[in-house]
This record gives C-alpha cells, structure tokens and sequence, in this order.
C-alpha cells in the first residue's frame, strides 16, 4: 500500500503565502510524477502543479508565477510553495502519486486525504 501524508494547509491572509508538503511512503517501487490537486465548494477537483520524476512541472494557468512544486526524490516527498494566496485560491488541496508498487503492476494514481487552504481577510 501507498499513503500519501499533506501537512502545511491552514488560513492565511490575501497575499500571504503557504507551504505544503506531501510524503510517500510505503511499497514504491518507482513514481512516474506527484502533484497537487485542490477541489473548492461545489466544483470539480482540478490540477494545480505535478513534477515528473524527472523534474519537468505543469502548472495551472491560475497559479503561474504564484506557486512552485518541487519533490525531493529520496525522500519520496513534493512540496507546493504557494505565494500571493488569493480568496479563489480557497480549496481543499489533495497530494497525488502515479507510480508502480513492483514492476509488473501498472501505474495508478494515489491520494492523500487532503488538506484545507483557506484564504480570507
């Protein structure tokens, strides 16, 4: 099994910024790349940044230059550096791994349980 633990989630002013961390632990075998998800109230959960195992990221078009994913591979962890929060960037933030647990399995996606983002004044 994989578990996925996030913590850094919490309330922060407009324009303040937030730190989340995301490790794996558990029977890895190899990871193809981690990321972060966020889903706020009654709207689809959607991509906010993903690393490949290899260092390429993606960012959503509403973070860029905002937020920064980076992932320590010997530690199995990803981090999202997130500055200039803004009230629409209120969600609950969700930890993803797509990796193998041996070398026959297929790759699937993991999930963290979550963590909340709350931005207000």
């Amino acid at each position: 099994q994989v578990q996925l633990v996030e913590s850094g989630g919490g309330l922060v002013q407009p324009g303040g910024s937030l730190r989340l961390s995301c490790a794996a632990s558990g029977i890895i075998f190899s990871i193809s790349a981690m990321g972060w998800y966020r889903q706020a109230p009654g709207k689809q959960r959607e991509l906010v940044a993903s690393i490949t195992s290899g260092g390429s990221t993606n960012y959503a078009d509403s973070v860029k230059g905002r937020f920064t994913i980076s992932r320590d591979n010997a530690k199995n962890t990803v981090y999202l550096q997130m500055n200039s929060l803004k009230p629409e960037d209120t969600a609950v933030y969700y930890c993803n791994l797509n990796g193998r647990i041996n070398q026959w399995s297929p790759s699937r996606d993991y999930w963290g349980q979550g963590t909340q983002v709350t931005v207000s004044s």
